[in-house]
């Protein structure tokens, strides 16, 4: 790709970091395999990285590569006729991404932070799942939990309040990144990022953020760490 796209480097994932030492092998597709099995999916693997900004692809490029995302977090998003931006997702380290059943990417995938991923020629990773069923079965169960995903998008979008939405991104993010009730919650994603996310403002945002510190619900630190001191609080605003 272009010079905003990302940095291949032509080597097996595994000869830049070893799968042993990648901080993603519990979380990734790959936690199913083998060792024997991990050697040919590594070896099926070239090396990507990106720096914040940077685009993985577009929405309606063929789709003739995937990613398992080791490092890092990943927006996807869709832009809508009338030129707004609709982020439908935030991917972190372990997600899998790219995956198209038809001939071209349906979103649009950008860095956020420094990222780096595991990247796979389509034709290559559909012959791994061939050889591996365990892979593909792991595949399609993180497809199904993406679509339970997007189904609670819709909800969170059409039904909730601003509290409500930001009250449940907070409760989700702090729950991806395993946060415990005095552990940070790191938005490393921008205010608004988090904005085009819960179909807000950013001034909506930054002002439901404040009064929600002023109840007591969260603690902010700077503005990319949050702690949730009473995580039941926080439930009851998100009607959870």
């Amino acid at each position: 790709m272009g010079r905003n796209g990302p940095v291949m480097n032509p080597v097996c994932c595994g000869a830049q970091v070893p799968c042993d030492r990648c901080k993603a092998r519990d979380l990734a597709v790959c936690a199913v395999l083998d060792e024997q099995e991990l050697q040919r999916f590594s070896a099926a693997a070239t090396s990507a990285r990106l720096e914040p900004g940077q685009t993985l692809f577009h929405e309606g490029e063929p789709a003739e590569e995937m990613f398992s995302l080791t490092e890092g977090m990943i927006k996807l998003y869709k832009l809508l006729q009338d030129g707004r931006r609709q982020i439908t997702g935030f991917l972190m380290a372990g997600d899998f991404l790219g995956l198209a059943f038809g001939r071209t990417y349906v979103y649009s995938a950008e860095a956020v932070t420094p990222v780096r991923l595991c990247r796979f020629r389509r034709a290559a990773f559909l012959r791994l799942l061939e050889e591996m069923p365990h892979l593909e079965r792991n595949l399609l169960g993180r497809a199904s939990s993406e679509l339970a995903a997007a189904q609670e998008q819709m909800l969170l979008l059409g039904r909730k309040t601003a509290r409500e939405r930001l009250a449940t991104f907070l409760l989700a993010i702090a729950e991806r990144q395993h946060r415990g009730d005095r552990e940070p919650v790191e938005l490393l994603m921008s205010r608004s990022d988090i904005a085009d996310y819960l179909g807000l403002t950013i001034e909506t945002v930054s002002r439901t953020l404040s009064t929600m510190r002023r109840v007591g619900a969260i603690t902010l630190d700077g503005k990319s760490r949050v702690y949730i001191p009473d995580r039941d609080a926080l439930r009851s605003i998100a009607g959870l």
